[in-house]
């Protein structure tokens, strides 16, 4: 609700927003970029992307479609052209397990192949393969990555959690699935949760904004989604998960990591924010 995607998408169709990107039905593409965005709006510092749960268009353009569909056709800026500015100019480095997109071989710093489940250090003969096979439109997006700039992560502020009562039933049906009043939270692809305990803990934080929202806000009223998670963890460090139930230690609470809590307020449909 309200991401900035404009670094990998715009132009869409209908003139649909990409700096405020709102969306409840969002395509492989327009998902991984939002994704994107909402962990460095978190802070995030290394991203980890596996190329079989990726949307092929979302990280790579080979040189054949770009010549069929010119770019200003084309909306996407895929990842392949953004990876280099995320580390050089925003300090972020990427992870990729790839085993089909060679073109990543001319923008990584090192590659490790696994031989019979070895890790070996190819980072030459990557190199050498880049080199025997090159070929003008490479060398061009090699440039390109290199001087491209990234662009904006916009922080957004929460400016209404959920609607409903103050009272309203939240339930942790599963690992994977919150029921927070009519809406449902969907985590199934929140790969770090791992413990039911951890959905718990993160529905009651949700819970926990909505009903004391005013505790964690700035001086001036106003907390950017980061801020808000930031003062939810600091409240854990110094009195344990049980501020999230303070009338009854329940002992049932497994902490998560704050991109879980983000990800999933980030798929409450109920959010409203504004962005600064």
């Amino acid at each position: 609700q309200g991401v900035n995607i404009t670094p990998f998408i715009n132009n869409l169709p209908f003139q649909k927003d990409t700096v405020r990107f709102s969306t409840s039905d969002a395509s492989g593409s327009t998902s991984q970029a939002a994704n994107i965005q909402e962990a460095l709006e978190l802070g995030a510092s290394t991203l980890l992307i596996d190329e079989d749960t990726a949307a092929t268009n979302f990280m790579i353009r080979d040189a054949r479609m770009q010549a069929l569909v010119s770019k200003d056709k084309e909306p996407i800026s895929p990842f392949i052209a953004k990876v280099r500015a995320l580390y050089l100019q925003r300090g972020v480095s990427s992870l990729l397990v790839i085993g089909g997109s060679g073109d990543y071989f001319d923008v990584a710093d090192t590659v490790i192949m696994m031989d019979e489940f070895a890790p070996r250090d190819v980072t030459e003969d990557a190199l050498n393969v880049v080199a025997r096979f090159a070929t003008p439109e490479g060398l061009e997006r090699a440039r390109l990555a290199q001087e491209a700039p990234y662009g904006s992560v916009s922080q957004r502020i929460p400016t209404c959690v959920s609607s409903g009562s103050p009272d309203l039933k939240v339930t942790t049906r599963s690992l994977g699935l919150i029921q927070f009043g009519e809406d449902e939270i969907h985590l199934g692809q929140v790969e770090q949760l791992v413990e039911k305990s951890q959905t718990r803990a993160i529905a009651d934080t949700l819970l926990t904004f909505k009903r004391s929202y005013n505790q964690f806000l700035a001086s001036d009223g106003k907390s950017t989604i980061a801020q808000l998670i930031d003062r939810i963890e600091t409240a854990w460090n110094q009195k344990g998960l049980d501020v999230l139930n303070p009338t009854m230690c329940f002992g049932n609470y497994a902490r998560p990591r704050k991109y879980e809590i983000a990800s999933a307020l980030n798929r409450l449909r109920s959010l409203k924010t504004s962005s600064f």
